[in-house]
Formats: structure tokens, sequence, C-alpha cells
């Protein structure tokens, strides 16, 4: 179900309102509500007029968009958000959000710029951040920001006094620091080293306790233990100063070279290493729950509270599952209806609610969210058997309302000469029961594509029963021999005509029975495929920070800091041991 809106143009996402209180924007948030798919967040931050709105318009492939400016007035308030198809996932949406710069003087609002930064990484997959010149002491110190994460951010509702870094690493985006008018030369120990190299020199701890070389090791200590995945690329100067000012009317070949080079790094590394948003263990992140998760963080943050994950996910839970079961019946009546016009064979009525009801579940499964008890998923069950159900029947009347029709039609010249008294003579036993078996003949050529005919036929024998005995008692031409044996064949006739009738109820029965296995089946089978992908990506996830808290040893270990390794050993041992005991099963009653 993508039904991705497109976008010519960002649109404000969270702005401040005029009681000074950040909120989500509802043009932002019907645009999410559109787009069904997965989406991949990239989020940039940074300070003001470092040139992050042109990297991400670079992303969404165009020369403009986003706001660039070219004076010092910082141009992008609040958060703003460009919805375009992803270039190289087919079924995804990459959702770029551009925030306002950090630190502006004019603003002169620290705790707004932290909770813009916090936002920004909470909402995305990878987080972009842009700064000028070279990666030292005093660019960390400017992302302080990072240091203050746990006093902002809560992954649990109830914190304990253990380490939460792993809970952190475990839901916290990849992070990209991108360096911009670098002028340096790669190259350390008279050896070229890679970006990425240079990052991680950077964020080397120097050994010591005082409070210098604490504050010196914080932010880095920050960076290795919140983010898993790491990556810089370090961009020259684009073009001249003049140029610089109108960066949206430059072609390519008014751009450095080595910058389009690295720009054109960047871009790819995103499109291919960014990877789609989700929650708690795996939960795939779609539009809709992406808006609803922005609405829940702000909400969080105008009432003074710390925004938390582990409540945003119930609060989800709560908001799209009621609303992914209406959705998914939704669907199922608008397909039945579209397909089918009663009455219409049982089996075809079959197939088509098969069709209809795969559908249904394929829509609550991509809008549902956290429905770890699978209450929503049997309620839509139960409502969708309800719905069919409810065709049966209409199905059932609107039969017997045509079998009835062909049925008085055809025996029309029976019920005439029942009327007029024609049987009641000698012979007239007889004559009667060759015209019923003969009526009830002609109305089957013309009811056999109709169910319930045989069931409305039953209900006419039984009916002229009476009449018959009436008629065979008053037949003089029979012996008393003849008219007993006459007795027990038209009771004979009557008792095998509704059978035929109870067998097509069976039948009909049984084919409901069936649709309730195959149900049942198909909600197994589609959750079963969910909470696969869900696990493999929570594996996934716990392998990279697996990966990042090896690398982290390491490091350590060649720094000299055995006893933070060894505490570090714990945490990796523990990992493991979650890993070994991870799985997870699923059962719908």
């Amino acid at each position: 179900m993508a039904s991705t809106k497109f976008m010519s143009a960002p649109v404000c996402f969270i702005e401040t309102d005029g009681d000074g209180l950040l909120c989500v924007r509802k043009e932002a948030k019907d645009i999410l509500d559109s787009i069904r798919e997965p989406v991949v967040v990239v989020s940039i931050v940074g300070l003001y007029r470092t040139g992050k709105s042109y990297l991400m318009n670079r992303l969404a492939g165009q020369q403009s968009g986003f706001a660039l400016g070219s004076t010092i007035e910082s141009k992008t308030k609040g958060i703003w958000m460009w919805c375009v198809p992803h270039p190289s996932k087919a079924g995804h949406t990459l959702v770029l959000l551009d925030t306002e710069g950090l630190g502006d003087i004019d603003k002169g609002d620290a705790k707004h710029d932290t909770w813009i930064f916090c936002l920004a990484l909470l909402l995305s997959s990878t987080l972009v951040y842009n700064s000028l010149g070279v990666i030292d002491s005093m660019a960390l110190e400017k992302l302080h920001y990072v240091t203050e994460l746990r006093e902002h951010i809560r992954v649990k509702s109830v914190r304990d006094n253990k380490d939460d870094s792993t809970q952190f690493m475990n839901v916290f985006p990849a992070f990209v620091w991108t360096v911009r008018d670098f002028t340096l030369e790669l190259i350390k120990d008279d050896e070229p080293i890679t970006s990425d190299a240079y990052l991680e020199g950077a964020l080397k701890l120097k050994n010591g306790s005082s409070p210098q070389i604490e504050q010196y090791n914080l932010p880095r200590r920050c960076l290795q233990k919140f983010f898993a995945v790491r990556k810089c690329f370090v961009f020259p100067r684009p073009a001249g100063t003049k140029d610089m000012r109108r960066m949206e009317q430059l072609t390519e070949a008014d751009l450095d070279q080595e910058f389009l080079q690295e720009a054109k790094h960047f871009c790819k590394y995103i499109y291919s290493c960014s990877e789609s948003k989700t929650l708690m263990e795996g939960r795939t992140v779609s539009g809709p729950v992406l808006g609803s998760l922005a609405e829940v963080y702000v909400e969080a943050i105008r009432r003074g509270n710390v925004p938390c994950l582990e409540n945003a996910v119930v609060s989800l839970a709560q908001i799209h599952n009621v609303q992914a079961v209406d959705e998914a019946l939704q669907t199922y009546r608008t397909e039945i209806l579209s397909l089918i016009q009663i009455p219409v064979d049982p089996k075809q009525l079959s197939n088509i609610h098969e069709s209809a009801e795969k559908k249904a579940i394929a829509v609550f499964m991509s809008t549902s969210f956290n429905d770890m008890e699978h209450i929503y998923q049997r309620e839509l069950a139960e409502k969708i058997q309800k719905e069919y159900e409810d065709f049966c029947v209409q199905n059932k009347e609107a039969s017997v309302s045509e079998c009835q029709t062909v049925l008085l039609c055809v025996f029309d010249p029976l019920e005439n000469a029942l009327r007029d008294g024609s049987y009641l003579k000698p012979g007239g036993y007889r004559q009667f029961r060759d015209t019923l078996a003969k009526l009830a003949e002609e109305y089957r050529s013309q009811a056999h594509s109709l169910i319930m005919s045989e069931e409305v036929l039953s209900k006419y024998w039984e009916e002229k029963e009476n009449s018959g005995m009436i008629i065979l008692a008053a037949d003089e031409s029979l012996t008393e021999a003849q008219h007993q044996q006459e007795v027990a064949s038209l009771q004979k006739d009557f008792l095998e005509q509704k059978q035929k009738g109870l067998e097509e109820q069976n039948q009909l029965q049984h084919q409901m029975l069936c649709d309730m296995q195959r149900t049942h089946d198909e909600n197994v089978k589609q959750l079963m495929e969910r909470m696969e992908k869900e696990q493999e990506r929570t594996r996934q996830d716990n392998v990279r920070v697996m990966d990042a808290k090896l690398k982290e040893k390491e490091a350590l270990l060649q720094q000299g800091f055995q006893q933070e390794a060894s505490r570090l050993q714990m945490e990796i041992n523990n990992l493991r041991s979650q890993r070994s005991r991870g799985g997870s099963s699923c059962s719908i009653s």
C-alpha cells in the first residue's frame, strides 16, 4: 500500500508556536500519513551557516529546495521535511529533515537547540552532523549536545543505575560527520589515511583522571558509546567566496571538482547504507508512524517531560492499532463489494473473500504497530469473519428470493390444478405425483446455479405433503395395498428431498469452516513473515552494536584503558548471552 505523496519542495515539519513551544505542522503530518511504506530518515544538524541545506538538496537530487541563504542570518527555522522516492531502495521513501542552525546568537536559546538536536536524533535512521574546518577539541566542544543525551532522552521508562549506553546504541541512528571547507591533507605519520580514520583518531581518549582530561574525554566517550556506526566525509570549499553567495544558481561546472566528488560519495553512502527507520526490537517505521512519533516526542517536550522511546512505542500502539483495524476492515469491505454481485456461487464468494482478506491483512500488517499480544490482529480476524458471515447470509437470502421466484413460476400449473380440485378424482393422485416430479426437474434445471435451490424445493414439498395425502385418500381407483404403497413412496420422496436440502446446508457450513481455517492460516503466515523481518533487523542491530563494542574495546586496550576495557568485555559477554537466548514465538488462538 505504498502511496508516497510527491513533494515538489520541502515543508515545515516542526516549528515554534506563538507560545514559544514546539509543535508538529498538520500539513507535514498529512503528507506522512499518505506514505504507507517504510521510511529512511536522514536528519542533518550543526551550527548555523555551515551549509547543511545544500547537502540535503543534493540528497533530494535537486539544485534547490531547502533554503540556503547567503547572509549571516540563519534561514532554516525549526525542522523542515522533504519526502522523495528512495533512489535505490524500491518500496521505501527517503525522508530528509533539515534543522535550524544550532548556536544562532540572535536566537540565544540553548534549550531550544538541545531539543532540536534530540528530535533530529530520535526521528532519524542516519544523523548527519555538519561542521566547518577541522575535527578538533573546539569542534567536539561545540557538539556538547551528545554529552547531554542521558538527561534529555530515555530508552526505558524506568532507569536503573546500570550503564545504559548499550540501550542507546541499539536505538540511535548511524552518525555521519561532514566536515566542510576542509583544507588539511589526510596524512598521518607520512601515510595517507581515510576520513573515517581521521574521525576515529580525533575521538582517541587521554589517560588520566583530572577534571580537564575528563572534560576532554566526555564528548569522545559519548560518540563512541552512543553511535555504533560512525562515518566521516571531508569537503573542500565548493567555490570562491563570491560564488558561495549564489550556490543555488551554480552549475556543477562552477563547483570545485573535489567537492563534487566527495558530495557524490556522500550521497552514494547515504542511499546505500542508511537503513529504514526502526524502533525497539526492529519494528519498522512507516510514514504515519513517523508522524505520530514526532507528535508524541513533541508533546512530551511541551509538557516538560523527557522523551522516552519505550513510552512512545506504547503510545504509537494505542494510536495506530485501532486505526489499522479500521483501515483493514474498510479495505476488505471495499474489495468484496467491488467484486461480487449477489447471489453468487459460494465457492466464488469464498475466493473473493480470500483475496479481499489477504489485502486487508496486508494493510493491517503495514499499519499496525507493536501488537505483541496479537489482540488487534485477532479483533480484525473476528470482524472480517463477521463481515463474511453477513455477506454469506445476504447471499443466501438473495438466492432464496430468486429460487422462490423461479419456483412460483415453474409450479404455477400445479397450484392452479390444486385450487381447481383437478386431482380429486380417480387416477388423480398419479397425475399429481407425476406433475410434481416433472415440475421439480424443470425447477432444478432453471435454478441449478443458485444455492439454496434444494432447500427451497424441500420446503415447498413439505408444504405439499398434506395436499398429496388428501389427493391420495380421495383416489378411489387405488386398492388398499396400492394406497399403502403410495403413502410409503410419498413419504420416502419427501424425506429424500429433505435430505438434499440438509446436504446443501452442510456443504455451505463446511465451506465456512474451511474459510475460517484459511483465515487463521493467512494471519499466522503474514504475522510470521513480519516477525521474521523484525527479528532479522534486531539481529543486524545486535551485530552492529557488538562490532562497535569490540572495536571500542580494542581501542581502549591500545590506549591503555585496561579497567574500562574489562568493563566493556562484561557488556560484550552480556550481549552475547542475550543473543543466545533470543528468539520469539508466535501464536494466534
